[in-house]
Order: C-alpha cells, then sequence, then structure tokens
C-alpha cells in the first residue's frame, strides 16, 4: 500500500482539507514555548553559575528539581485535562486561564534577588522554576494533544507537526537573535538577562491566544463529525488513572516512540546547556548566541524538507538520515580546536538538519500510536499518552541537566575563572561530543525497531473504520 492514507481514509476525506490560516494558528501555540524552553536549555545553566552566582552542582540542582517537578506535573495534567468538560473542549479552556502565568513565571526565573547567601538564591530559583514548570505544563500538554484532535490523517499529522515545530523553532531563533542583539547593546551580564527575560515573557504569552481562537473553528468541525459516527467512546472518565497506566504501557509502539524521544531529546539539551562553556571557556568567545542561533537557524526551512522526505522514506528512514547526520556534527565539535572558529559555526549549522529531525519524528509517531491504543481498547485517551511520553522524557531530561552540573563541579570548573583547568576543559568537550553521540545512536537503535510504518497504520485505521460502521449500522 503505497498511497497515503489521506487519498482512502472516510473519516478524512469528508471534512475539508485544514487550511494555511488553520495550520499557522496551530503552529503558533508553539512558539511561546519553544522560547521559552530554548531559553532555558541554552542559557540557564550558565547565567545560575555566572552571573546568580552559584556552583555548577546547585545550579544543576536547581535545574533538576524544576524537571522533575515538571515530569510529575504532566500525567496530572493529562488526566484533568482528559476530563474536562466545557464549552470549549477539553484542552483550550487549560490554555487560556495559563497564558499570562505562564509568561509571568518565567521572568522571574531571570531575576537575580538580593540575598546574600547561595542557599537562599538557591530556593528561590528552586520556587520559581516549579512554578514555572506549573504553567508550562497547563499550557503546552493540553496543546500538544490538538493534533490527534484536528485531523485523523496520517500526513496531514505530520505536517501539522512540522508547522509546530517551525513555530518554535522560530520563538527559539528569536530568544537568541534577541540575547545576540541584548549583549551587543548592554554590557552588564545581569542586565541582559533580564531584559531578554522580560522581553521573552510577553512575546511568548501572545502567540497561545492566536493558537486558540484561530484553531478552534477546525476543532469543532472535526468533532462533530466524530460525533455524528460516534468515533469518540469517552470511557476515560470511568476507568481508574492506574488501569488507564497499564494500557497505555502494554502499548509496544509507545513504549519505543517514548524512548526515541528521551534520547533524541536528551541529546539535543545536553548539547545546548553546554554549547555556551564550549564557546566562551573552549573556543574563547564572549558571546554564544551566535553559534546557538546557527544551530536553530535552518532548522526552520529543514522542516519541510523532513516533511518531504518523510512522505518518500517514512518516518524511521527520515530519523535515520537526520540523526546520522547529526551525529557527525557531534564529533567534529569535539575535535575542533581554539583556532578552528570557522569549522565550529559550520558545523553548527550542518546541526540544524538533526535538530530539526529530532523535533518532527517522535511528535509525528505519537498520534499513530494513539490509533493502535483505540483499535485495542475502544477509548481515545490523547492525554495520557501525551502526559507520559512528557513525564519519562523530562525526567531524563533533569537527570542530564544535574548531571552536567555535577560533571562541571567534580571536573574543578569555576565559573569566575577565565581560563578553566584541563580536567573542566576535558569534561564540557566530552558532554559537547560524545555523550550527544552516544544518545543518538540510542535513539537510532530504537527507531530501527520501531513497528507503525505507513501501511500498517494505514491498515489499522481501516480496521477502526469497520468497526465505526459496524457500530453505526447496529444503533
Amino acid at each position: 500500500m503505497s498511497q497515503s492514507f489521506s487519498d482512502s481514509s472516510p473519516s478524512a476525506s469528508s471534512l475539508p482539507p485544514l487550511s494555511l490560516a488553520t495550520k499557522l494558528a496551530y503552529g503558533a501555540g508553539d512558539m511561546g514555548t519553544g522560547m521559552t524552553t530554548n531559553l532555558i536549555a541554552f542559557s540557564s545553566l550558565i547565567f545560575l553559575t555566572r552571573v546568580a552566582g552559584l556552583s555548577p552542582g546547585m545550579a544543576g540542582t536547581v535545574l533538576l528539581i524544576g524537571k522533575v517537578w515538571d515530569a510529575v506535573n504532566d500525567p496530572v495534567i493529562g488526566v484533568l485535562s482528559d476530563r474536562t468538560r466545557s464549552r470549549w473542549g477539553r484542552r483550550y479552556p487549560w490554555m487560556l486561564i495559563s497564558a499570562l502565568p505562564f509568561g509571568l513565571t518565567f521572568f522571574l526565573t531571570w531575576i537575580v534577588p538580593g540575598f546574600e547567601e547561595p542557599q537562599s538564591k538557591f530556593w528561590y530559583y528552586a520556587i520559581t522554576s516549579v512554578l514555572f514548570q506549573i504553567f508550562f505544563t497547563t499550557v503546552n500538554l493540553p496543546y500538544s494533544t490538538l493534533t490527534a484532535e484536528l485531523t485523523q490523517d496520517y500526513d496531514d499529522r505530520t505536517e501539522l507537526t512540522s508547522f509546530r515545530l517551525s513555530f518554535s523553532l522560530a520563538g527559539a531563533i528569536a530568544a537568541l537573535a534577541l540575547g545576540l542583539v541584548i549583549s551587543g547593546i548592554i554590557i552588564d551580564l545581569q542586565t541582559q538577562y533580564l531584559a531578554l527575560g522580560g522581553i521573552c515573557a510577553v512575546v511568548s504569552v501572545l502567540p497561545i491566544f492566536w493558537c486558540v481562537f484561530g484553531t478552534y473553528p477546525r476543532f469543532r468541525l472535526q468533532q462533530a463529525q466524530l460525533l455524528q459516527r460516534q468515533e469518540r467512546p469517552d470511557l476515560s472518565t470511568t476507568m481508574p488513572i492506574g488501569q488507564q497506566l497499564g494500557i497505555a504501557f502494554r502499548n509496544t509502539p509507545f513504549l519505543y516512540v517514548i524512548g526515541i524521544y528521551l534520547f533524541a531529546w536528551l541529546a539535543l539539551q545536553v548539547t545546548a546547556s553546554v554549547l555556551p562553556f564550549y564557546v566562551n571557556y573552549w573556543m574563547g568567545q564572549d558571546s554564544y548566541f551566535l553559534a546557538a542561533l546557527l544551530v536553530q537557524g535552518t532548522a526552520i526551512p529543514m522542516m519541510f524538507v523532513c516533511n518531504l522526505i518523510s512522505k518518500r522514506v517514512g518516518k524511521r528512514g527520515l530519523f535515520f538520515i537526520g540523526a546520522g547526520s547529526w551525529l557527525l556534527v557531534q564529533v567534529g565539535l569535539f575535535f575542533s580546536q581554539p583556532e578552528q572558529l570557522n569549522l565550529m559555526y559550520g558545523l553548527c549549522l550542518a546541526a540544524s538538519f538533526g535538530v530539526a529531525t529530532a523535533y518532527v519524528v517522535p511528535w509525528a509517531m505519537l498520534p499513530d500510536v494513539i490509533e493502535l491504543d483505540e483499535l485495542e481498547t475502544g477509548e481515545r485517551r490523547e492525554g495520557i499518552f501525551y502526559a507520559f511520553m512528557t513525564f519519562l522524557q523530562k525526567l531524563g531530561l533533569a537527570a542530564g541537566l544535574w548531571l552536567v552540573g555535577q560533571a562541571l563541579e567534580i571536573s574543578g570548573f569555576v565559573a569566575e575563572a577565565t581560563t578553566q583547568v584541563d580536567s573542566a576543559l576535558w569534561a564540557i568537550r566530552i558532554f559537547m561530543g560524545f555523550v550527544p553521540m552516544g544518545l543518538l545512536l540510542c535513539a537510532m537503535v530504537l527507531v530501527y525497531f520501531y513497528p507503525l510504518t505507513r501501511e500498517i497504520h494505514a491498515e489499522m485505521l481501516l480496521q477502526l473504520q469497520a468497526r465505526r460502521d459496524a457500530k453505526n449500522s447496529s444503533s
């Protein structure tokens, strides 16, 4: 079966195609979260050490606390959003209520409080990190589940994911570009981060409202059709959470997707958190924002390249191509020397295709897993699947960021020193090169064994449609 399922799915073809306005509005919903996540990934560890005055170990622990809480937070919000009932559906009320607190708590993470003792600063950043992660989840998790609620078409979902993650990267790039501009205007580091955090906090809130009001008409069309066809049995409100989780974790493709996402995103986050230290202390440059911009910069057009490649070779083939090229980049960065600045910038630019692949593939796989769960259980529980995917991913990221901080501290890194000891420089280079390389290899192994191809997914949807038609004819 070589044709795309969008040509053969009754439920997909009976609705008008997704409009460009809907795709743009949907993509915009991830712009603010992409902006804030990227700034935290690239800048939080170096901000907490160089500006706030925490040791690398304490800074890594702050990030660990925030990410662990974020992971614990996710399944709770996932279940609550699945059970929410309102005239706006299950997801939109969460996004509307949480938008403003999301921006405010993000800004608070970039303030340096006037505490003399490092322990007091530690608890300030730990608390603000927890608060931000709460509102990040109540915005982003309900938003993430909209992919499965706006369309059931295999290729449409890949395209929606491309739009979503293109906007996410646009927000990420805007934050880094703003950082580059601000660092050239403002000399004081503390004022630089305060201005950057404040502007990004304001800008990150506005696209959330665009997403809500821009996608809601399509959501209503999709839900009206599903209701007419009786395609959304709603048993999750009565099934115990433990039973829901048991079913979800018996879904073998879901476990593969979790692992792929965990390893690919951990490789990206480790690279992002180490990059400022690599550029500042190994390559000897004052600002890391240009290197970060090159990593993210061309990833937006690469999203659409990913979409085209996926239609030809499938999601698995796309991941092998993207992750394989990215792996070579990480090795090159490990061996780059301080005098090879042009090589470093070229490698950062080359990494963008691999970064785009890591963004697109796992999120494009997840809605297919949800269909398999519906085929096996008769239920659709988007929230629980999206929540536990990010739950385990964030636990992994928390451990990874904590390990980076601990490795810097153990290696003898001193934030105030302009020249670091050899052991600290080796730690920075290893986390820049071989650690991400190992993580990407693990992700590629899981992708190799991932069982849901385009053909199997199309067959699953045909079985689901036959079941629904039989149910409708007997009712």
